[in-house]
């Protein structure tokens, strides 16, 4: 079992000024998102059907829950991972403007996490997604939604201590911009993970930059499938990826906390290009690909931004299972009970 309990942890709101501060972190964090990407919500699907390349690969290992319909002759569906592929076809269905996007709630199941403080089987995320200009496809306009999105998590950090002020605000007021490669020069010794700690530590908040490609170690600083994020583009100075984590550094667990991946997604060039490094070339076949192949589909942005994450981070919780209803080894909830951690 994977538990770390802080030393003389007391959650700061019970259960039920959790419950409020839940909603209200939502609620706000939701509205003002839209207002400052400029994006419609939509609804989105619970699952999809298999074989159409669809569902999110996450790292290329995780099993998806998966059902058979009786009514479709048995054609099996997935629970989805994410809606990462999903969303940048709902931008050509549903027509979307350029300068604007989508989003939508997500609420997938990962039955192969492995559960801690900061994994769960539930996660929740608010899946976005929007319109990419050709002149944008570059690190600059990264960085400039990278930006946006942390100033509403600032605007978030301060509604909440107007409604709580024993949460004292301490996000740093700007977001410090690293690449991998940096990160794997300055601590070539230490794991990904380790190395995320260090420079987190150092600035509070920090945007990490291409996530997927191979570091001089021969290994890329995390797993990322080929076909929705652009990890392996060149963007000057021996750096590559259009793609990136905002992780903050969290006091209660000190340690990394990983709030949104997120990135610029492939075009056709890059598609080709990262099905042949990962050796996934059997997938130009599926729906998803043939029609992002075929230029059917808009440029784009976009990512997922942890629901249950952010509200455990900005009420000071130990636990993701304070502030979210999933299951729980018995172990760790009667261990979690005994050290005053309720686990919903």
């Amino acid at each position: 079992m994977r538990l770390h309990i802080p030393k003389g942890y007391k959650s700061i709101l019970n259960l039920k000024e959790t419950e409020k501060a839940i909603k209200l972190i939502k609620d706000f964090f939701e509205l003002n998102l839209a207002s400052e990407l400029k994006l419609r919500r939509v609804t989105a699907p619970l699952f999809v059907q298999r074989g159409t390349g669809i569902n999110d690969d996450l790292n290329g290992i995780e099993r998806p829950v998966s059902f058979k319909i009786k009514d479709m002759d048995d054609a099996v569906a997935e629970v989805v991972h994410s809606l990462a592929k999903w969303k940048r076809m709902m931008l050509a269905d549903y027509g979307i403007a350029n300068g604007y996007g989508i989003y939508t709630d997500m609420n997938a199941l990962r039955p192969d996490e492995e559960l801690d403080n900061i994994h769960s089987i539930y996660v929740d995320q608010w899946d976005w997604e929007k319109i990419l200009l050709p002149e944008e496809r570059n690190l600059a306009y990264l960085k400039a939604i990278v930006r946006q999105i942390y100033a509403v998590i600032k605007r978030t950090e301060f509604i909440v201590y107007e409604n709580h002020p024993e949460i004292i605000p301490i996000l740093p007021d700007d977001i410090h911009f690293v690449h991998a490669e940096e990160l794997f020069e300055r601590f070539p010794t230490l794991t990904p993970r380790e190395r995320e700690g260090r420079i987190a530590k150092e600035y509070g908040a920090v945007f990490v930059i291409g996530i997927g490609h191979d570091l001089p170690s021969g290994m890329p600083h995390d797993g990322r499938a080929p076909d929705y994020d652009d990890w392996s583009t060149e963007t000057g100075d021996g750096f590559k990826g259009l793609n990136g984590d905002i992780i903050i550094w969290n006091p209660i667990l000190e340690d990394t906390f990983e709030i949104s991946s997120m990135g610029i997604r492939v075009d056709r060039t890059a598609l080709l290009r990262q099905l042949e490094i990962q050796d996934k070339n059997e997938r130009k076949e599926l729906l998803f690909h043939k029609r992002l192949l075929n230029g059917e589909f808009p440029e784009s942005v976009g990512g997922g931004i942890g629901q249950s994450r952010l509200c455990m981070y900005f009420l000071r919780k130990a636990h993701i299972g304070e502030v979210q209803a999933s299951l729980w080894p018995g172990e760790m909830i009667e261990h979690c009970r005994k050290t005053g951690i309720f686990l919903m």
